[in-house]
């Protein structure tokens, strides 16, 4: 029997119920039936700060401000203590404009562009590494297994819209066994930069925090993360050689592969305290492997 999650863990969920962020569409399955399934709606948003147009992004829609702030911190186009003098979205034009008290100027950054491995053709503009090799992590932190199996559980058994209809990724932000802050998106770099931008806009501290994603432990996933300062991730999925690579550097802990009870760390192995027997823990039901939607999986 599965155990429904508290949402009232959740201070922010996804709404697989919001008619913005999927629609219906009819098809034919293998057998030649006619089928009719949710598919995740994707749209662009162009990005400005102040007055200068900085990316142009694929995402489903919603948390824009978050999106928006999130995403400028992460390329170190804004300051930790810049002061945001106004967020604009307008849904019609499809952009949302930045407004900062200091005069900001990009152009020499934009002309580097890097295109990420994240899915949705991330991109990222700049230096990737301008601030990662200064930030120091907490050494003291900690992951004990029983929070991670209890995270596992309760993210992957939370109403989503990956349940809901698959093709998306989901980020969330943690502190003990308790999820907090979880976001989706079209690719997993959306859906980080959602969750900074919205620690920083409600002033949540990186302090005590763990990191939760379904997405591969890339490159970029590694130095977002360490650039949030939050010491520990965990992803579903598996890594890059480049992502353990800098997760080791910067004395990340680093966890892939969490699937019922197994995990792999590849780094800031230090901070696990083994404090449950995997025995006890029951493997992921076939519903929630997240190899495809509910919807899919009842047809």
């Amino acid at each position: 029997m599965t155990t429904i999650p508290d949402l009232a863990e959740f201070a922010v969920a996804p709404d697989p119920e919001d008619p913005r962020l999927t629609n219906r569409v009819s098809g034919v399955d293998q057998d030649g039936r006619p089928v009719e399934i949710a598919v995740v709606v994707e749209r662009p948003l162009t990005l400005f700060l102040n007055g200068q147009e900085i990316v142009t992004m694929m995402t489903v829609g919603d948390h824009p401000d978050c999106l928006a702030v999130g995403y400028l911190l992460n390329q170190n186009m804004l300051r930790e203590d810049d002061r945001i003098t106004a967020i604009d979205y307008d849904e019609d034009l499809q952009t949302v404009v930045v407004r900062t008290l200091r005069r900001t100027d990009f152009e020499k950054k934009l002309r580097k562009k890097t295109l990420t491995s994240g899915c949705a053709q991330g991109t990222a503009f700049g230096d990737l590494m301008e601030r990662f090799e200064e930030i120091r992590l907490d050494p003291d932190a900690i992951l004990k297994t029983s929070w991670l199996y209890a995270l596992s559980r309760k993210i992957n058994t939370a109403p989503s819209l990956y349940l809901a209809a698959g093709a998306i990724h989901g980020c969330v932000l943690c502190e003990e066994d308790r999820p907090l802050i979880y976001m989706e998106d079209v690719g997993r770099h959306n859906a980080i930069d959602k969750i900074a931008g919205y620690m920083h806009l409600n002033g949540i501290s990186p302090a005590g925090k763990i990191f939760y994603t379904t997405g591969r432990l890339t490159s970029e996933m590694v130095i977002k993360t360490v650039q949030m300062r939050i010491p520990i991730v965990i992803s579903r999925s598996g890594f890059t050689a480049w992502g353990v690579e800098l997760a080791v550097q910067a004395g990340l802990t680093l966890i892939g592969r969490a699937k019922g009870k197994r995990f792999v760390a590849l780094s800031g192995a230090e901070r696990i305290v083994f404090d449950s027997d995997p025995a006890a823990v029951a493997e992921d039901g076939p519903r929630h492997h997240r190899k495809s939607s509910l919807a899919e999986e009842e047809s």
